[in-house]
């Protein structure tokens, strides 16, 4: 007995050393790459110029989309950010003393950007992209800085963040940091090859890209802690809770621009229309809010980047082909609904409607935009260059589960194409889980 008694003593001392050991590693991994806070105030020159920078780098960043309400003054808060795990409600950046930024230091402000850390040490919830603000450099996160202490004070408190025990704790997040999260640098993205001057804007493409521009965020798929899977950046994923598909940066069957002409390349990311394509969903409100806002060197640098990505060949379609009676049900559909903008051929109106013959967002392996394009329409930005887009209206009141499922695998079989079907119960989640 006594044996046995030591025994467990050895075991149960041997847990409380892993236990340890674990804890200290996850607190050492929450204080990487931190520097102690000046004991002073070092002001940021707030120069026109350096107003200027920080406004712009703002629009790059689309920071007012998630700190502004709707209605409510620009970047005063207010907005309650859906997660998986609960809501996450966005901070006031107003320089107001007691409910925005206005007691905060411009190093602070860095470290909040670069390490996820609070004013006051707390840890912050990754709702906020600080995995890709961390490449943000010190010169812009004080131009940044800088821009949001000229604005006007909104007395606006948050709301308290409504996530679900355990992860509405700081220990849950110290873990999920330790796991996923490492403080990065600008130096650290992908440098590429080519002539000094292609490196050059092709790292600027990487920091956009990759840091301020934070389109890695979406076009990343995450795993089931809502971390970016690092190995698969810009391989595509589904955005949590809105439930739209943001296509592979690197697969020209999705996304990729490896073969385009920059100025087509260009032309979508800063008008929401191309050529070759156009924008909706998600994507057009990053057009809206952000992208056209981007200087054209810039623009290119991001398209440069893009472009030299290696790519990789598209995953093979999954399911089945569908039968020839949902063929015919849906080009019964397409006749009544859809050929007087699209075509009879799916050839589209150029400037207007786009063709869905050999469209690859029609043809992606997920069909998931197309469902919610169908149910409740398809709207490209208002943009400089696209003031007057068109749109589509949707058809969640006018056709059925059934009936979209229909139209779209036959659209998807129709002049050329082919892929899997798009079944019922697919328009039904679509329906039921919303996209917006």
């Amino acid at each position: 007995m006594k044996a046995l008694h030591r025994r467990r003593l050895q075991v149960l001392a041997v847990l409380a050393l892993l236990l340890a050991g674990l804890a200290l590693a996850v607190v050492v991994l929450n204080r990487l790459d931190e520097s102690p806070l000046p004991a002073h105030q070092v002001s940021v020159p707030a120069t026109p110029e350096v107003l200027a920078r920080g406004r712009y780098l703002a629009r790059v960043g689309n920071c007012a989309v998630c700190h502004t309400a709707r209605g409510g003054p620009a970047y005063g808060g207010g907005r309650a950010i859906e997660t998986p795990f609960g809501l996450v409600q966005a901070p006031n950046l107003s320089p107001h003393v007691q409910h925005g930024l206005g007691g905060w230091t411009a190093a602070q402000f860095w470290r909040a950007l670069h390490n996820g850390r609070s004013r006051d040490g707390r840890l912050l919830y990754p709702a906020f992209p600080y995995p890709s603000y961390t490449h943000v450099t010190r010169e812009d996160s004080d131009a940044i800085f800088a821009y949001l202490q000229s604005l006007e004070p909104v007395d606006s408190a948050r709301e308290p963040h409504a996530l679900r025990f355990p992860f509405s704790t700081q220990a849950a997040l110290a873990v999920w940091r330790a796991l996923f999260f490492r403080p990065g640098r600008s130096d650290t993205l992908v440098q590429q090859a080519g002539t000094p001057e292609q490196t050059a804007q092709r790292n600027r493409g990487a920091y956009l890209v990759q840091g301020l521009g934070h389109c890695a965020a979406c076009h990343t798929p995450r795993n089931a802690w809502g971390a970016s899977i690092a190995k698969a950046s810009l391989g595509g994923g589904l955005i949590p809770v809105r439930n739209w598909y943001a296509p592979a940066l690197d697969v020209e069957a999705e996304a990729g621009l490896a073969g385009w002409p920059e100025e087509e390349a260009v032309a979508l990311l800063g008008t929401g229309i191309s050529p070759r394509a156009g924008v909706s969903g998600p994507m057009a409100e990053v057009v809206f809010h952000s992208l056209q806002h981007w200087s054209d060197a810039d623009l290119r640098a991001a398209v440069a980047y893009l472009q030299a990505l290696p790519q990789r060949q598209a995953p093979a379609a999954a399911g089945p082909a569908p039968e020839a009676a949902a063929l015919l049900r849906g080009q019964q559909v397409y006749e009544r609904h859809c050929l007087d903008c699209h075509g009879q051929q799916g050839e589209g109106q150029p400037g207007a409607f786009p063709p869905l013959a050999g469209n690859r967002a029609v043809l992606l392996r997920d069909p998931t935009n197309l469902v919610h394009v169908v149910l409740r329409g398809g709207y490209a930005p208002a943009t400089a260059g696209n003031p007057r887009p068109f749109g589509m209206p949707p058809f969640m009141q006018t056709l059925s589960d059934g009936e979209v499922a229909d139209v779209l695998s036959f659209i998807r079989n129709a002049w050329g194409n082919q892929a899997a079907k798009v079944d019922t119960i697919a328009v039904h989640r679509a329906r039921e889980r919303g996209g917006f």
